[in-house]
């Protein structure tokens, strides 16, 4: 028997290979179908079984295209009703795959059709539950997601989840090893482990919502305290795993094409495309097409894509490092961005042989802003971090104005001659600062290094401070 977690930091993803005497199981497959074929091809298995843990709202899965290639059948628990053949499990079905049994168990609560599978060696010896969202080492998944679909309250679904815990996970034994649907930085939970790989028996004794004299109250209260408002695209996600849409490989052929500078250009204005630039925030900052956004793909890419591109229909055409337009394009097309027209040849050294404009973005280091503010005291610096990060540590003179909240208050962007950006690494401020250039605010400085480096210079002037207890 072979079990393989197959891990997506960019999603912070787990997808799963389980094999035996010539048949495979896949879980939660991301869109690609490719990796899974080669797979089972490199082992000599079949894949008979493509298993769904619900429908997922953060990446597109791929689990329609790869049942197609592969002839295996997709699995869904309880509810499930896509718009595709698929077999609908009862709870505590038994799969049959070589010699291992897999024990589909229902777990309603983060969604309805919410479903995990548990793992029964040949000797019957129960090994391994994929828990998908219903358990994360650390946490378990949000119930407030579901809400509009299920036509049920907050509450309810959280009264659901508690149930699903406690009825049917936390009685298995303790040695079995827990293998999550996500881990630490994932938007389906709050308080997610770094680790991808645990037992039951450790989150029955570390996780804050398996405690054994937890109320339903309780666990209602805790698990909905402190819920961050979903991204925009998590329901698009949702509408696209219920439909038969096509695999990664497909959408590569028909929209994986090369434009020379002239027919990019051509094509942006023509389609009304955005430009979507994929390098690093040090690259489009020495030089990038006017109007282009940057989210580098050395980051968490797919989400702030989702969060910020707020029209799942855009059409986008992509400027990328030499090498990586694939990448670019097959990251796009996890979180159901399908509207790419192609990219731009050559990347942006074959835009500037042809002396085309270009823009810039000015950027200064941690010791240049400690120079700046203390020669002007009310120098505009900008904090895009998230709340909760500014409110941990912060500059006492910087205005905090997420990254995450650009499209929505974008009108409460602060008057200034010049605005200095920074974030905690240098990520963030670029998409940051390039969103602000692609609307025709250029009056504005890239803090590079951000937050970290500004602590790191060890300046008065720049010191970070504790927030009061009263900002909290």
């Amino acid at each position: 028997m072979t079990v393989e977690q197959i891990y997506t930091g960019c999603l912070a993803q787990g997808a799963y290979y389980i094999a035996s005497e010539g048949e495979a199981v896949v879980i939660d497959p991301l869109r690609e179908s490719a990796p899974y074929l080669e797979r089972a091809e490199r082992d000599g298995v079949r894949i008979k079984y493509v298993l769904e843990t619900h429908f997922h709202a953060d990446f597109v899965s791929g689990h329609v295209a790869l049942a197609e290639k592969s002839g295996a059948t997709i699995v869904y628990g309880p509810n499930a009703q896509p718009d595709f053949p698929f077999h609908s499990a009862q709870h505590e079905e038994i799969l049959k795959v070589g010699k291992v049994s897999i024990v589909v168990l229902h777990t309603p609560g983060h969604t309805m059709e919410s479903t995990c599978y548990l793992l029964r060696d040949e000797n019957g010896k129960d090994t391994a539950l994929f828990s998908g969202d219903t358990l994360f080492l650390g946490d378990v998944g949000r119930p407030d997601l579901a809400q509009k679909a299920a036509h049920l309250t907050l509450e309810q679904l959280a009264t659901s989840l508690y149930r699903s815990l406690r009825e049917v996970l936390m009685p298995l034994a303790d040695d079995v090893t827990v293998y999550p649907g996500h881990g630490a930085g994932s938007a389906c939970g709050k308080n997610m482990s770094k680790e991808t790989v645990g037992t039951l028996g450790e989150q029955k004794a570390t996780n804050y919502a398996l405690r054994s004299d937890m109320s339903v109250a309780e666990f209602v209260r805790e698990v909905t305290d402190g819920l961050m408002p979903p991204p925009a695209y998590f329901p698009l996600n949702v509408a696209l795993n219920k439909k038969a849409i096509p695999g990664f490989e497909e959408l590569m052929a028909e929209h994986g094409k090369a434009f020379d500078p002239e027919a990019f250009e051509a094509m942006a204005e023509h389609m009304e495309a955005l430009v979507l630039d994929t390098r690093d925030a040090e690259s489009f900052a020495n030089g990038h097409i006017p109007g282009s956004i940057n989210i580098g793909l050395d980051g968490q890419f797919a989400p702030w894509v989702g969060a910020l591109i707020s029209d799942i229909q855009q059409n986008i055409l992509v400027v990328a490092a030499e090498g990586r337009e694939e990448e670019s394009i097959k990251r796009l097309a996890r979180v159901g961005y399908d509207r790419v027209l192609g990219f731009l040849e050559g990347g942006f050294a074959a835009w500037q042989s042809e002396k085309r404009d270009f823009d810039t973005v000015k950027r200064i280091n941690a010791d240049e802003l400690a120079a700046v503010c203390s020669s002007n005291p009310t120098a505009t610096v900008l904090d895009v971090r998230k709340t909760s990060e500014n409110y941990s540590e912060r500059l006492p003179s910087a205005i905090n104005l997420p990254l995450d909240d650009l499209n929505v208050r974008f009108n409460e962007l602060p008057e200034a001659d010049t605005l200095y950006i920074h974030c905690a690494g240098g990520y963030r401020s670029m998409i940051f600062a390039s969103i602000l250039k692609s609307r025709g605010v250029h009056n504005l400085v890239d803090v590079r290094g951000g937050f970290g480096a500004i602590k790191n210079a060890g300046l008065q002037e720049v010191t970070a401070y504790v927030c009061p207890s009263t900002m909290l």
